[in-house]
Order: C-alpha cells, then structure tokens, then sequence
C-alpha cells in the first residue's frame, strides 16, 4: 500500500483504508475541488426551491410525521437549527472517538458528491473540524439505523453550530469554544442543510469498515494461533495440504489453510512425530477444521466489503438532488444492507472465538494434550497453570453467543408510524465492537497457551512459531511457577491488537 499523507474527500468513495486512517489515526482530510463546484452547483437547486410557493421536503416543510407542515421562509433558519436540538438526543456511555470521527468523514464524503444540496461551507467546516481533532459527545443509544443514524449525527451537527460538548485531546470542551480556539466559525444552518447532516447511515458504516479492518488482522492471527496450537498439541499438518483443500475451493478456507502451513512448515515438533508416526488417527474438529471454519469466516468479510464497497460510493439523504437537478424523496437512508453484515460479522466472530477456546482447553487437558502436564502447570497441584485464563476464554465466548443474536431481526415503529420499519443497524455495529474485542482477548489467551506449550514439549518449534513465541516473551514470561495471570493475558492482548505477533508471524504481510 502507498502511504497516505492526506485522504481527499471527493465526489468519489472512500476506502475501507481510507476510513480507518482519518477514523483512528487522525489522518488529516481535504476537500476535492470537483467536490466544491459539485456542492455549489446542487446549492442552487435547492435555494431555487426555497423560494418556490409549493411545498418541499426538507427544505420548506417539517420532518417525519410534520412533513405536511409548511414552514414560512423566516422560520426556516430556526427550522435547520431546531432539527437538530430536538434530534441530538442521545444517551448513555460515550461512543469512541473512531467511531465519531468515522461518522463524521462520511457524512462529509456525502456532503462531498453533491447531491444533499449543502453550501461547500458545510462540507469544509466537517473537514476543518476533523483536522482540528474535535471530536463531538455522543451517547451510545439514540440510532435506530432508520432514517438513519439520527441521534448521533445530530451531535456531530450541533457541535459544527457551535452548541454541545466536544473532546480535544481528550478534554471536554463546549463545541463553541473548542471551534474559536482552532480558528473556526460555528455554522447557521440554511434550508436543507439540517436534514442534510442527520440523514445517512455513517455511523454503521464507519463501525463497519473498522471492524473489517480489524477481523482481517483477527482472522489472520487466528490462522496462526490454530498452526501453534497443532504444533503445541502434536498434531498433524497433514490435513491442510493444498490438493486435499482444492476439493471444497472456497477462497477463505484455501488462504486460511496457507497461513498454516507457512507456520508449520518446518515445525521440528510435527517433523519428529511424523517420524515416528502419529499417535491419532484423526486430530479433533478444532484443530483439523480450523481452515474451513476460519475460511467461511474470511469469506464472510469479504462479502461484508463488497457491501461497504457499494454503500462507501453512495450518496444517502432525504431528499436527495439527483444528477438531473430534481430533488426526490427516496428510502436510500434505510440501515438494511448494512445492518444484515455486521450481523453477520458478529455470527463468525463469535464461532472463530468458539473453535479457538476448544484448542486452548484441549491443552489443559491431560487426557488430550499428548503428554504435557496437567494446565500446562510448572508443578500441578501446587500450580494452576492456565486452568482459569480458560475460564476467562469460555466467559467471552459465552458472551460472543449471546451478541451473535441478530439486531437487524428487530424493528420498533417511531415518529407516529411514519417510520414504521427501522433497521437497528446501529445496534448491530456496536454488538460487533464487544465482539471483536471479545476475539481479540480469546485469541490472545490461545497463543499464550500454545507458546507455552510448545516450549513444554520441548522440540524445536517451526521458524514461524519460534518468532511469535520470542515476540510474546518480549511481554509475557515463559513457563514457570504461576503468577499474577491478569497481567500476562492483557499484555498478550495488547500483542495482538497492536499487531506484534502477527508481524513477527510475518502472516498477511503482504495484504
């Protein structure tokens, strides 16, 4: 991949990439020229309109059930400004600052196609706000991902006018003030313009494009701690040649099954036993169907991108100003497509997890670990070994079962049913947040005890293994009599999300 210095907001989509680099690593955003001349053109449509007797939405009518409403030309402004008050109604914890600035850079990327009629004004104070690094409060509940994500892009909306509660470098500040202290002037929202802020589903899609971003990281580590996890168990690799996964082709399960054999390729463990002849027949499902069940997770991501891919180059508002100059109410804001994938996200998020605490008990296990001690104990009885980071495993994965319930199943009727089918999409992205950070410590928990196990056994571990198995010792003391447990799991946790042992891995590298 190029290095990205600036991500340019044009008429055109955004990548996944692209996303993540404003979202979480505060990459600075411009403004496409295309996208200003785009903006100014749909401006005068809109402002046309304004001035037009006949009533239309958004610009000269109320919202939802007040679309019936005409509003006279000088309440319009109190109109835009009303809207989003009533609108920026959330509650509960604070959503994080990724999320908001995802939220944010997407509705920015709309404003930037042209086609919700806002001044390029608007679309540059997004723009500025996000270099500035202000991130509007937004309380978790308040989306029904219909129309849209409301609540929370009415705060994004109200902090660019000045009013609310904003963080910058962490400190809460009043919107007003932290916009002054970067230099930038609160908006005065004109017809249209309210509406055209509140009305998308960005923030479920920003939640989206991280999550796939990090499940491609996640599915890559957990190739590798299924591969230690043969080794450490004395398995065989046999299972995962190229020929015998060519029989069912799907791509996922034909890349997961690589990755494996890259870790156990010149696993001296594997070699010795392969010697001498396998004591098993057959190894367990969790170990012998790791690339299918981790495949069918990859090919399920892949098909959550191509949705991101469609929804990253769409313009969603009500109404809308379409190429031809018309201004058309439409359903495009409905949280469906968006909704069923970060469903189904958190479905194999949580079987990956499932398939990788059965490995880590299957060491614990003294009957089914192929020699080593009991917990992979230093002195069993008087040690415990890794007996409860198990217990912590199964807690999580317990957890991930209960979110893999569908939210995008649910639908609550609002607005005096005139928003009668909502698609809770935004609910269904932040169930998947918990879940990947549930994966990410399960996965975490499994290479701490494959590490360990490897090193029990005692045989050479193959290059790969030995590489992660360093990485971690870097973080996590090897086997030895036990220890305060919580600070090893949440080191090897801080391992895995900041990409230290899929690096020295060397796995995905090429991505």
């Amino acid at each position: 991949m190029i290095p990205m210095s600036e991500v340019t907001v044009g008429v055109g989509p955004l990548t996944v990439a692209e996303v993540i680099a404003v979202a979480r690593d505060g990459m600075p955003v411009v403004v496409a020229p295309a996208s200003i001349a785009e903006m100014t053109a749909s401006r005068a449509v809109i402002e046309a309109l304004a001035e037009d007797p006949q009533p239309h939405y958004g610009i000269s009518t109320g919202f939802g059930a007040l679309a019936t409403k005409h509003i006279p030309i000088e309440q319009r402004l109190q109109l835009q400004r009303s809207l989003v008050r009533s609108h920026a109604a959330s509650s509960g914890p604070e959503v994080e600052r990724e999320v908001v600035r995802a939220t944010m850079l997407l509705r920015l990327s709309t404003m930037a196609t042209g086609r919700t009629g806002v001044r390029p004004e608007v679309a540059q104070t997004y723009a500025a706000m996000l270099n500035a690094d202000i991130t509007p409060i937004v309380g978790e509940y308040g989306s029904l991902g219909c129309s849209g994500d409301l609540a929370p892009l009415a705060h994004c909306a109200l902090a660019a006018m000045g009013e609310g509660s904003v963080r910058v470098d962490g400190a809460v500040l009043a919107a007003a003030d932290a916009l002054a202290a970067a230099g930038i002037e609160p908006l005065v929202l004109r017809e249209k313009e309210g509406l055209a802020l509140i009305n998308g589903t960005d923030g479920m899609l920003g939640m989206l494009a991280i999550a796939i971003g990090d499940l491609d990281d996640l599915l890559d580590t957990a190739d590798l701690a299924a591969a230690m996890s043969v080794e450490g168990l004395a398995g065989t690799d046999a299972v995962f040649a190229s020929d015998l996964q060519a029989l069912r082709p799907h791509p996922g399960q034909a890349t997961s099954a690589a990755h494996m054999r890259t870790v156990l390729g010149d696993s001296g463990v594997i070699a010795a036993h392969r010697a001498t002849g396998f004591t098993r027949v057959q190894d367990a499902y969790s170990l012998r169907c790791a690339p299918q069940v981790h495949g069918a997770a990859r090919d399920t991501v892949a098909h959550a991108r191509r949705v991101a891919a469609i929804e990253l180059a769409s313009a969603i508002d009500n109404p809308v100003v379409t190429l031809d100059g018309r201004v058309e109410s439409n359903g495009n804001f409905h949280g469906a497509p968006v909704g069923y994938v970060l469903d189904f996200l958190a479905i194999v998020t949580a079987d990956v997890a499932s398939m990788s605490e059965r490995r880590t008990d299957r060491f614990l296990d003294k009957s089914r670990n192929g020699g080593l001690n009991p917990f992979l104990a230093h002195d069993p009885g008087v040690d415990s070994g890794h007996m409860i980071a198990q217990y912590t495993q199964a807690g999580i994965v317990s957890e991930l079962k209960r979110l893999a319930a569908p939210a995008s199943v649910d639908s609550i009727p609002t607005s005096a049913m005139q928003e009668d089918h909502v698609s809770m999409g935004w609910s269904a992205a932040r169930k998947l947040r918990r879940s990947i950070d549930g994966l990410q410590r399960v996965l975490a928990i499994e290479l701490m005890t494959a590490a360990r196990g490897i090193e029990m056994r005692g045989a050479r571990p193959s290059t790969v293994s030995a590489a992660v198995i360093g990485a971690l010792r870097e973080v996590v003391p090897g086997p030895g009599p036990d220890r305060y447990l919580a600070l090893d799991i949440q080191a090897a946790v801080d391992a895995v999300v900041n990409g230290t042992l899929l690096a020295a891995s060397g796995i995905g590298a090429t991505r």
